[in-house]
């Protein structure tokens, strides 16, 4: 295949060499320590959780350098993963970085609900924030698409963010790390699983993910498709040469004649030979390459009055013999029969004979006289064993004083003769047990029901249209059993549960009192002021002491409450009003807005404060008091490694601003004020950009892709696009606004000179850069 054909194209898959799958190299580096294989959101690829522990993982350093060579090679790429964060976490899902320098990372904080993107600009750091929330403990699929200035963010296949951002800096350094899950050793761990990590190299590479969603082919997209159709027709007229060569070849084996043999009873017999099975009693033949028998078919026997239709041994049919009638009995040849003396059926007459009979190794009470025989025999003799023939659907089975055929499960007598049986078709005389939705298929001996097409079986003997109940689209109440139907399904309250079975709800014998409620099977939960098993007890607070009556009031106990009698007047009780609630003198409770204050009322008044920290109490609520927080766990490293932070503790680094939460270290962007003007510049040592009027000295330009300009040979570019002049390599054009700019070379001091022009109608010009 031609060189062509392994670009990009649409429809046609990602050329292997422009996919990195991190997960894949991360497994066969063995560099997974940290970090636990789990089942994903899927079953065809792997899913590994991150602990929340030290850990390493990063790939390989064959892996980093493919990663550091495409980077510098590829102008767009797209980041994929599926991940599922532990709730209200933060941490870095990918990153790429050498010492502190992010070349890319991508970081989710469950602490403010974003997604941040981080890179690097012309040597400095920038970063994009995205309010989302990944981290709340569900499966999400994320896809990160950049491609020059532009940049698409895909959350669930959806599209959420598309911004013009400065183009990252591409020439990563041979230095550089791939880091999934963190930032490094200790920064930034991700805690949840991760799945499908993925970086390619090619335009739009989101639709991997998303395969449903719509884009529009790049112009180099349709360029790869005119090359691959050319491929693809030249690789169609030379599989049209070699379908027409096989096919007059195949014309020649046709006239061939290939002969199939079957084999039977370890002999080959040749197609449409035929041969007979006597042990069997049956006509086989070999039809094309497939044995088919069928059973040697008897007449009738017509015999004469003076003879009787037996098995002959040897023979498959039934043969005329002499019968003999002696004493209203019929015996047919050979057949004995002890009266005073033994005597035998020989050529239609009973003649004497003499038999020496054995000796039997039985009392007399346990013999017995078999059928059509002079000599006794103890019970329990196999008479089988004798080597009675019966044919293969049917077997031997001994009776109490002879053995007989007797036809196998599913099968029928032939013209009421056991010894040769014939299939039951259960299917057509209606002997099976077929239920609505299946189909009844025959068996030899048996048979099935096979569920209709659409249908899933329910038993061996019915199918439904689907379960209900394994599926999730029952009806029925959590405190009920679902049984599927043909139908539907049924709903049965469990034990101790009573209603239809759609709702259930507990149920107590002996009910609940003082509007107690019943929450599981004969335990109810008792409103305030009642105790008991059944909350028929009434609680005194006046006796217990545990009312809040102040200044000389009274208490007076009530059914499930209490009061206080004033006896100096309405105002003895202190009481307080407190959020259109009433809160007795002395009472104390937590502020319904800040657990860490705690309100009281004093006499009519209402007082909150802060709770006192009391760093010596084991009990103490680390959250509001977190000075009192010493354990290592809850302590940060600052980025340098040299500082310690504690818990709650705030630090700005790299101009982002960082602050230490139970030892986790969450890092956002400093918020910069909103510029209003067209150019900004930041000032190296700054973190904030500020405006400049000269658009040669701005670093950022408030770009507006809809504006375009025309360069010298009358090609139109886009606002901020940038190029290589023809003719002269080390001369770089770029497309901006109001001003056309042209930096040239000093050819005395080699200093850069800076030569500005109206243009009146159009207002968009090329900004031309020689190095």
């Amino acid at each position: 295949m031609s060189s062509a054909m392994q670009f990009t194209l649409i429809g046609f898959g990602i050329d292997p060499d422009y996919q990195i799958d991190i997960i894949n190299e991360l497994d066969f580096a063995n560099a997974i320590y940290g970090i636990t294989q789990v089942a994903g959101l899927h079953n065809n690829s792997k899913a590994f959780l991150f602990r929340d522990v030290g850990r390493a993982v990063h790939a390989p350093a064959h892996i980093t350098e493919k990663v550091v060579e495409l980077f510098r090679s590829k102008s767009e790429f797209t980041f994929l993963a599926s991940i599922q964060q532990k709730t209200s976490t933060s941490g870095v899902i990918f990153s790429i970085h050498e010492s502190e320098h992010s070349y890319f990372e991508l970081e989710s904080s469950g602490l403010r609900e974003e997604i941040r993107y981080h890179y690097r600009y012309k040597g400095k750091p920038r970063s994009e924030s995205f309010p989302y929330r990944l981290a709340d403990g569900q499966w999400h699929k994320i896809a990160l698409s950049i491609s020059a200035t532009h940049l698409l963010l895909h959350v669930d296949c959806n599209r959420i963010y598309e911004r013009v951002i400065d183009p990252p800096q591409m020439d990563l350094t041979l230095g550089s790390g791939v880091w999934l899950g963190q930032h490094s050793h200790k920064h930034g761990l991700f805690k949840g699983t991760i799945q499908d990590v993925k970086l390619i190299f090619a335009p739009n590479s989101y639709i991997t993910q998303c395969p449903n969603l719509n884009r529009c082919p790049t112009c180099s997209d349709f360029l790869n498709l005119v090359q691959g159709i050319m491929d693809l027709q030249e690789l169609l007229a030379k599989m049209t040469l070699k379908l027409n060569y096989a096919e007059s070849r195949l014309t020649q084996l046709e006239s061939c004649r290939c002969e199939r043999t079957c084999s039977a009873n370890g002999v080959v017999y040749r197609d449409k030979e035929l041969w007979v099975e006597p042990e069997n009693c049956r006509n086989c033949g070999c039809m094309n390459g497939v044995v088919e028998c069928r059973r040697i078919f008897c007449p009738p026997a017509n015999c004469s009055e003076d003879s009787l239709s037996v098995h002959v041994e040897g023979t498959c049919c039934k043969k005329c013999r002499p019968k003999c009638t002696y004493m209203a009995q019929t015996l047919s040849e050979g057949q004995r029969l002890l009266t005073k003396r033994c005597t035998e059926c020989k050529n239609g007459m009973m003649v004497r004979v003499t038999e020496n009979c054995p000796e039997l190794n039985c009392t007399l009470k346990e013999q017995i006289l078999p059928d059509n025989r002079c000599c006794n025999i103890c019970k329990g003799y196999d008479f089988c064993a004798e080597g009675l023939i019966c044919g293969e659907n049917s077997e031997c089975k001994n009776r109490n004083t002879r053995a007989e055929c007797e036809c196998k499960s599913g099968f029928a007598s032939i013209h009421g003769d056991s010894t040769y049986c014939e299939d039951i078709d259960e299917c057509v005389t209606q002997m099976h047990y077929c239920r609505a939705n299946t189909v009844c298929v025959n068996l030899l001996g048996s048979h099935r029901c096979d569920c209709l097409p659409g249908f899933i079986r329910v038993d061996d003997y019915s199918c439904t249209e689907h379960d209900e109940c394994a599926s999730g689209q029952s009806s029925c109440d959590d405190n009920a059993i679902c049984t599927n139907t043909i139908r539907g399904h049924l709903c049965s309250c469990k034990p101790g549960y009573v209603g239809n079975g759609s709702i259930c709800t507990a149920f107590c014998e002996e009910g609940c009192r003082s509007g107690g409620t019943c929450v599981s099977p004969n335990t109810c939960v008792c409103p305030s002021g009642f105790t008991g098993l059944h909350c028929e007890t009434d609680i005194d607070e006046c006796a217990t002491q545990t009312h809040t009556c102040w200044n000389d009031s009274v208490c007076v106990n009530l059914p499930g409450s209490f009061d206080c009698m004033c006896t100096s007047g309405p105002a003895c009780s202190g009481d307080c009003l407190y959020e259109e609630g009433l809160k007795h003198n002395g009472q104390k409770w937590n502020h319904s807005l800040d657990h860490c204050s705690l309100c009281s009322c004093k006499d009519g008044r209402t007082f909150c404060m802060r709770r006192e920290c009391h760093c010596a109490d084991p009990e103490t609520d680390l959250f509001c008091c977190p000075e009192c927080d010493s354990r290592k766990s809850s302590q940060c490293l600052h980025q340098s490694g040299h500082i310690l932070y504690r818990s709650r503790d705030s630090w700005i680094y790299s101009c982002q601003q960082c602050r230490c939460l139970e030892g986790k270290v969450d890092c956002w962007p400093l918020a910069c004020p909103v510029l209003a003007c067209k150019y900004s510049a930041l000032v190296e040592g700054e973190c904030c950009p500020h405006c400049v009027t000269d658009p040669c000295l701005a670093d950022n330009i408030a770009n507006d892709i809809r504006q375009t300009c025309q360069d010298p040979a009358g090609i139109t570019r886009l606002s901020s696009a940038t190029w290589p002049m023809p003719g002269s390599p080390c001369t770089t054009c770029k497309c901006k606004v109001t001003a056309t700019t042209h930096i040239l070379p000093d050819t005395d001091t080699h200093t850069e000179r800076i030569h500005t022009q109206e243009h009146v109608k159009t207002h968009k010009h090329m900004y031309i850069h020689t190095h």
